[in-house]
């Protein structure tokens, strides 16, 4: 799984890292990590937080205002899958995810992207109303680099199969081309 190995390649050495998932719905990235870890998720779905609660026992899981974190302390490693292009207040989230995450700590995001030679392709199936940012890749680098040192980036070509699942393919070759990106990021200032 391309996310996870996203993570593992962040977290190497860090005998129990403390993860946090910005929109964990019902927790399914949060099960696929190592149960040790410390994990949390945030959601703003009453249903899909309750379904966490059952499936995942050894995490912490609560529901999210879409701004603040309801959890104490900073976190080792935060991430996002097709979350921030649901965000109205791009500011305010980046500085929660800042504020949340340790010195030397990784953002971890998925977005959707509507430029390049797929751009108008990606406009005109996207139906989800509910995405309030239809950027491109240089956008979501630009708002990154405001808080972030981008450490690595992939485009990512992807097929939802039985309506539930995605096929994923990263690429850093084609990556100005994909219709999504894959964004590694730290925060490397000295507290």
């Amino acid at each position: 799984m391309f996310y996870r190995d996203l993570v593992h390649s962040v977290v190497r050495g860090t005998e129990r890292p403390r993860l946090l998932e910005l929109g964990c719905a019902l927790g399914l990235f949060l099960a696929v990590l190592n149960p040790e870890w410390d994990l949390y998720g945030i959601d703003i779905s009453k249903f899909g937080i309750q379904k966490a609660k059952e499936s995942l026992p050894e995490a912490r899981v609560e529901v999210w205002d879409g701004t603040t974190v309801p959890f104490e302390g900073q976190f080792k490693v935060i991430v996002s899958f097709d979350v921030l292009e649901h965000i109205l207040d791009l500011k305010t989230i980046s500085s929660t995810i800042y504020s949340k995450l340790e010195a030397g700590g990784h953002f971890i995001f998925v977005v959707p992207v509507y430029d390049g030679p797929t751009g108008p392709i990606i406009r005109l199936l996207d139906r989800d109303e509910t995405h309030v940012h239809r950027r491109s890749r240089y956008f979501w680098l630009d708002w990154t680099r405001r808080r972030f040192a981008v450490v690595d980036w992939w485009g990512i070509y992807r097929w939802l199969v039985g309506r539930r699942y995605y096929i994923h393919v990263p690429t850093k070759r084609f990556r100005r081309f994909t219709p999504a990106i894959a964004v590694i990021a730290q925060r490397t200032d000295v507290v």
